[in-house]
């Protein structure tokens, strides 16, 4: 355990239009910190804040020694800001903590316990959700679903807020994807991983940065980056619609040659028509999805860009 109090520690914070609550998200961390008794540094990665969040940082940084800032040129999403905040971390022990402070640092000598007893990732598990029903139902859909296609499990109720150790960060920094999905990465890296139960805190400050449409797109990140079924789903309903199409046709052919009848078929063959071309359409689009994310990552563009620095020599 002594061994352990004198290795870096590092707390990664993802920052988007949080200036009102920086300094109390601070004090809490340094002041858990401070009570383990152990070196850390605390990166702070603003995601395009356009409330003054970086000149906080940078403030807070002039008092603080144990603060690193960085301001990303612009917006470029939660995902991308946590990946440059890991790749800009230096400590052994690497914590994952949002800037909203529904996830109290106060538990995070809980997570860095189950690391020091031999874990390599100690994950959050939400006891208790303070969102709405309608929030919490989606969340819910969303890792059932995610779970039942791909080939990872991901721990229903678990978000990004976690420790993990080093060499499980620069396992994770190996796979350079241009639309990350760090939760789901972090369990297909593998390794000894826990769970801790908490009880989330509602939102103090602010809104959330996330709206529905950034919770549809996380969604479908992680499903076409860890599941292939949505494919295999579409070439079934192809299969299935086709052999219900020649079925159909078959029938029919039979009846008319049994007993002949006039067929105006306008009905019909509208209804076939808007059936069939839906099912292309949606067809079309999952692959879509696929040879989108397969062109962005044969791009190789960096996650994310940073503009400025709060770095300075003597820290």
């Amino acid at each position: 355990m002594d061994d352990y109090k004198r290795q870096l520690h590092s707390i990664v914070v993802p920052v988007y239009e949080s200036k009102s609550s920086l300094e109390t998200l601070i004090k809490r961390i340094a002041d858990t910190m401070h009570h383990m008794d152990v070196p850390f540094e605390l990166i702070l990665i603003d995601d395009g804040s356009k409330d003054g969040s970086f000149d906080e940082i940078k403030r807070l940084s002039a008092h603080n020694r144990f603060i690193r800032g960085a301001r990303l040129s612009r917006n470029f999403g939660h995902q991308a800001a946590l990946t440059v905040g890991l790749r800009e971390s230096r400590g052994e022990f690497i914590a994952i903590i949002d800037d909203d402070m529904q996830d109290p640092p106060e538990i995070l000598p809980l997570f860095f316990e189950q690391i020091y007893n031999g874990a390599d990732v100690a994950y959050g598990i939400r006891r208790k959700r303070k969102e709405n029903f309608i929030t919490r139902f989606f969340y819910a859909c969303f890792y059932k679903v995610l779970n039942y296609l791909s080939k990872i499990d991901i721990p229903y109720d678990s978000g990004d807020f976690c420790v993990m150790r080093r060499n499980v960060v620069d396992c994770m920094m190996q796979l350079n994807d241009a639309q990350p999905f760090l939760r789901g990465i972090r369990s297909w890296v593998g390794f000894h991983q826990v769970g801790v139960e908490y009880e989330r805190s509602a939102r103090v400050f602010g809104e959330s940065g996330y709206n529905f449409r950034k919770y549809i797109e996380l969604a479908v990140t992680g499903i076409v980056m860890f599941s292939s079924t949505p494919l295999y789903l579409a070439t079934y309903i192809g299969l299935a619609v086709s052999i219900a199409a020649f079925s159909y046709a078959l029938f029919l052919l039979l009846y008319w040659l049994i007993k002949p009848f006039d067929v105006p078929g306008f009905l019909s063959t509208i209804l076939v028509v808007t059936l069939l071309g839906g099912i292309q359409l949606v067809t079309i689009g999952i692959i879509g999805l696929y040879i989108s994310r397969l062109f962005d990552n044969t791009r190789k563009w960096p996650v994310a860009f940073v503009a400025e620095r709060t770095d300075r020599d003597d820290k």
